[in-house]
């Protein structure tokens, strides 16, 4: 693999004199990225910004536009679109996208610099929707009754309420916090675009399958893709069944746009994850990501290559031992640009179609929301753990911030350091961690050490509005992690490594990695720490590290998650250990960032 590590030319804030610590108000007072999308000549980026109104305690939403042809251009709101939310361009350059009418979304459709003009006639929630390449299509998710005829589902009188209790036959009865209504799936339903609207009721295009399209609790639109023409939709589903909590098992289906025909499975043969599917834009090619391993999730997704005429499948990434996680064809189909978790990163790479030679083209930062422009350059999404998502620009090997949307309230706050690390962890394999200080402290710091989850996940240099490094050391202290074996972004076999040994060597990497930075920073109190864990981070905490002679205390919490992933019965926990002791460093690296 060719790696080019490439310093990001991202926009420096001078922070003020008097700068403060940051607080949870400020927290939720960023204002979010939604996905961007980009007009098919490049002229255009669109987006949605979510910002919090503290008089009404909601989240609102306006639409922006940016021109990607103008140096430093700003974005500005979509006149009449104010409300509106998750845009994507049509092949024509018009712009589709949801937006409120009374309590009901509805689908609009306006020429930039038009009025809006509704299209749809919406009965009831939807989850998206996606324009084929064509323009003339469109298909619509939306949580439906299995035995509505189509997505306004007039035909199916309500179930008579007799009480609040609900009878399963069979799993899942909830998706994290969303209670599941028996006999109620996401299903997908096709239109065609009559006179600029949406024509007829929506047809359904899953057939028999029994299953959620896109798939729950995470799946959206990145499961959907047209074939250029717009007659084909390519989807991924696990189909529902009395085991399904236990299947990893999502395949790949084809089907008509028209929907007179029954979903093909392209990926039986495979009954591990299959997913991710994006049509190349000759409409000869199908790329898409797939596991192995049944049943396990946390498996290696390689990116594979069908040829649609033949059904010839080649597996390009196979001997690259990372584990792709978004795809976006390159406009001339020669190759494709991925990201795939790497070292505490989550960069883009370069995928050549014929050979499977991997080049990377960002160094740090969390990127995602690829779309290659027609003269190559890139549009993504990127943020780390000292700022939310912005947008920016990869030309070869240099990376241009275009939007700054949190510029003014991160420049009030106290600025941080971010130091990456390595030491020799269990098994003498080289494990990663890294260290987040308030930029001027000069005192002696307390830690808050943060152990993440999954366990098959990572602390990675991302932002987050769940757990936070930044606003952990707000009060003064210094945030340390570490990625255990287990964690991603180091190879399968690290990720692997956990697996049966759950309070093992991720236990003495903990250790040791907190035993390294403490040695090799003496302004990080050893003997003043406290470990927050939720999901298998709690685990830790309660299960392993409680029983440890390092600690003093343990505060568990519950927290959601699958608990056969670690051999916990009763959730998962967050909680606090207080260390007393420093234990022995071992050899390392540190690098500063």
């Amino acid at each position: 693999m060719t790696k080019a590590p490439l310093l990001l030319a991202a926009a420096i804030i001078a922070s003020p004199a008097a700068a403060r610590p940051m607080t949870a108000i400020d927290l939720q007072s960023l204002h979010r990225l939604g996905s961007p999308d980009v007009s098919p000549d490049g002229h255009w980026a669109v987006f949605t910004v979510s910002s919090t109104d503290w008089s009404k305690n909601k989240r609102v939403n306006t639409l922006e536009l940016l021109d990607l042809t103008k140096a430093g251009a700003q974005p500005r709101p979509i006149t009449g679109a104010q409300k509106g939310h998750d845009a994507a361009f049509g092949s024509d350059g018009s712009l589709w996208f949801l937006m409120p009418v009374g309590d009901q979304d509805q689908l609009f459709r306006m020429r930039l610099g038009a009025a809006p003009v509704q299209v749809s006639a919406f009965k009831g929630d939807i989850g998206g929707f996606k324009v084929a390449p064509s323009g003339d299509r469109v298909v619509v998710w939306a949580d439906r009754d299995l035995r509505c005829p189509d997505l306004n589902c007039a035909s199916i009188a309500p179930a008579k309420a007799i009480g609040s209790g609900r009878t399963y036959d069979q799993l899942f009865v909830r998706h994290w916090d969303t209670w599941e209504v028996p006999g109620v799936k996401s299903r997908l339903f096709g239109f065609t675009v009559q006179g600029g609207k949406l024509a007829g009721p929506g047809l359904p295009l899953t057939g028999n399958l029994v299953g959620d399209a896109p798939s729950k609790p995470f799946g959206g639109g990145e499961e959907l893709s047209f074939s250029p023409d717009g007659r084909t939709l390519f989807f991924a589903m696990r189909e529902a069944g009395r085991i399904e909590p236990l299947s990893t098992n999502l395949d790949i289906f084809e089907v008509s746009e028209s929907g007179t025909r029954e979903p093909v499975n392209l990926t039986a043969a495979n009954k591990a994850t299959d997913t991710l599917p994006t049509v190349s834009p000759d409409g000869r090619t199908l790329a898409y990501v797939a596991m192995k391993r049944p049943g396990y999730e946390s498996d290696r997704q390689v990116l594979m290559l069908r040829d649609l005429a033949s059904g010839r499948v080649r597996a390009l990434t196979e001997g690259w031992d990372r584990s792709i996680g978004s795809i976006e064809w390159a406009p001339d189909g020669r190759s494709l640009l991925v990201t795939a978790e790497d070292t505490l990163e989550n960069p883009v790479f370069r995928v050549d179609a014929a050979s499977g030679q991997v080049t990377r083209l960002t160094g740090d930062g969390n990127f995602g929301n690829i779309h290659v422009l027609p003269g190559g350059s890139v549009i993504a999404t990127m943020n780390s753990i000292r700022a939310p998502d912005d947008i920016y620009r990869i030309d070869g090997g240099r990376v241009t911030q275009l939007t700054n949307l949190n510029g003014a309230l991160l420049a009030e706050l106290d600025p941080v350091a971010f130091t990456k690390f390595n030491f020799n962890g269990a098994n003498n394999d080289t494990v990663w961690g890294w260290t987040l200080k308030p930029a001027a402290a000069t005192a002696p710091l307390p830690i808050s050490f943060l152990v993440h989850g999954g366990p098959q996940g990572s602390f990675n240099d991302s932002w987050s509005y769940r757990w936070n490094p930044r606003l952990f050391t707000a009060p003064g202290y210094a945030a340390v992690s570490v990625d255990f074996h287990g964690s991603t972004g180091y190879g399968q076999a690290f990720q692997d490594a956990i697996h049966q040994n759950w309070g093992g060597w991720p236990l003495t990497d903990l250790k040791l990695g907190l035993a390294y930075a403490t040695a090799h920073d003496p302004q990080l109190q050893a003997n003043n720490a406290c470990a927050l864990g939720g999901s298998y981070g709690g685990y830790m905490m309660t299960g392993s590290g409680a029983s440890s002679s390092t600690t003093a205390c343990s505060m568990p919490a519950r927290w959601p998650t699958k608990a056969k992933s670690y051999g916990s019965t009763n959730g998962s926990m967050a909680g606090i250990l207080i260390t007393r002791r420093r234990a022995s460093s071992r050899n390392g690296t540190r690098s500063t960032s």
